[in-house]
């Protein structure tokens, strides 16, 4: 393989491993302000007890997105050397605002949510964990307007050699060393045409992330009888997010595919296997694209993807054969990784609801039912789902985006480093790839440790009420 293709499976390997942490501890934060904000609202001991569990998963999650993203960073100056420069005024006024709202916010409250339980009152250790549930949604703010704006360029221009280039001037190779974009406004970068709908969608889908770490780890415990009570009343904290989010999951996704319809019609084209410019565009629930006769097979909504784009059946889509093929994006890539995405999200959905139905009938911890032991016993595993999907939809974007590392400025294929050689980014891939793996059989090999050791028995809980303790030991 060439260095385009090697250093892009490398960024593509590396991100996705890094992604698996910061969606769950996004979720999780949600959950502990959840928790820990009831504890003090009633002052029920068990509701300390689950924050204080949670808050160890929490730790580990967080520790390990910390050490996997910081390499992402370095692969921008050694293998995208000429993209960075190209993006340069732009990523660091982004990462500059995520490194001063966000980094140091998390890290300043990090310690007092960690390790402040028995040091710091109950209302400062609740704020400190606001704190942190905060910066971390602001760390996905600014990274996602970072990758945005390469998704829809907005608020800058191009320059050549320090010259202000006008529109439609034809990028040539002779200008890759000495072109960058150039901030002219900086919220204008920040609201860019699809940073809000992407920012929405991917906080939701972080949130389904972490709702589904706790009903998985609560279905565990239910279904070997242990920590009963505590697992119930997680289930239920994890329920009223994975409802929430899963529903607003069809209202975010459905506001980011119409931004994608205006803005980026090749990927619309692919993401839903459309060739014929047409109006009443069929939408296709699955199917597998021919790419050799140009053709989707599978079943079809007639007029739907019209619809769902327009609200009105008649609505031209693009398709592919009005696109010439070195603007297309890689299609059935595209499309797989998409529908993927729409299928779990459903799949949480009705398992959401399907929980909740069983809560409203008072038979969620009841696990001689037979449609409870079900659900419980498809909840372990779910925790899988969100995670999936995330990568789906992060692989639907950015493969999408193909041919273009930055939309109608930059291609992928120009913003290599053209000192880096093939044989230099396999090695680095093969020992990131080493590495990775021992940190996720790390990770594994902890939280399974947590997991089976299980909360601490409630009379060894801080701040109990001595009444309580006495009911318990009576």
């Amino acid at each position: 393989m060439n260095v385009e293709m090697l250093s892009r499976i490398q960024f593509a390997f590396t991100a996705a491993f890094h992604y698996l942490y910061p969606p769950l501890s996004i979720g999780l934060g949600i959950v502990l302000v959840m928790m820990e904000g009831t504890w003090l609202r009633t002052r029920n001991p068990i509701y300390h007890n689950m924050a204080r569990f949670w808050t160890k998963i929490f730790g580990l999650i967080f520790g390990l997105g910390v050490a996997t993203g910081i390499v992402l960073e370095f692969e921008f100056g050694t293998n995208w050397a000429t993209y960075s420069r190209f993006v340069g005024d732009i990523f660091g006024s982004a990462l500059a605002a995520e490194g001063i709202f966000a980094f140091f916010l998390e890290s300043g409250f990090l310690a007092i949510l960690l390790f402040g339980w028995d040091k710091v009152g109950p209302k400062l250790h609740f704020f400190a964990t606001c704190m942190v549930a905060l910066g971390a949604h602001f760390s996905a703010v600014w990274i996602i307007v970072a990758n945005s704006w390469q998704q829809t360029p907005a608020g800058s221009h191009l320059e050549i050699g320090g010259h202000p280039v006008p529109l439609g001037h034809a990028f040539e190779a002779a200008d890759l060393g000495r072109a960058r974009m150039v901030i002219d406004d900086f919220w204008g970068v920040v609201f860019n045409p699809s940073s809000m709908d992407r920012l929405s969608h991917t906080l939701v889908a972080a949130w389904l992330a972490g709702a589904f770490l706790v009903i998985s780890v609560a279905a565990f415990y239910l279904i070997r009888r242990r920590h009963v009570a505590f697992a119930a009343t997680s289930l239920k904290f994890g329920l009223v997010l994975a409802l929430a989010a899963s529903l607003l999951s069809l209202v975010t996704g459905h506001s980011s595919a119409g931004g994608v319809a205006k803005n980026q019609p090749s990927k619309l084209a692919a993401m839903e296997g459309i060739w014929q410019t047409e109006g009443q565009a069929p939408l296709h629930p699955f199917g597998w694209v021919d790419m050799l006769h140009g053709h989707t097979a599978g079943p079809k909504i007639p007029a739907g993807l019209s619809l769902l784009v327009a609200g009105r059946s008649d609505h031209v889509i693009t398709g592919l054969n009005d696109i010439p093929p070195d603007l297309r994006p890689p299609v059935q890539a595209t499309f797989q990784c998409f529908h993927l995405m729409v299928a779990i999200g459903f799949s949480l959905i009705a398992l959401s609801l399907w929980g909740a139905w069983l809560w409203w009938r008072g038979k969620l911890d009841d696990t001689g039912y037979c449609l409870t032991r079900w659900f419980l016993l498809l909840a372990v595993p779910s925790v899988l789902l969100p995670q999936i999907a995330n990568q789906a939809g992060w692989f639907t974007a950015e493969i999408g985006r193909q041919p273009w590392i930055v939309w109608g400025y930059l291609r992928t294929s120009d913003g290599l480093s053209v000192v880096v050689k093939a044989h230099q980014v396999l090695t680095s891939l093969i020992g990131f790839g080493l590495i990775y793996l021992l940190l996720f059989v790390l990770f594994l090999f902890l939280l399974n440790r947590k997991i089976q050791h299980g909360p601490e028995p409630l009379e060894e809980s801080h701040d109990l009420p001595d009444n309580w303790l006495k009911q318990q030991r009576a």
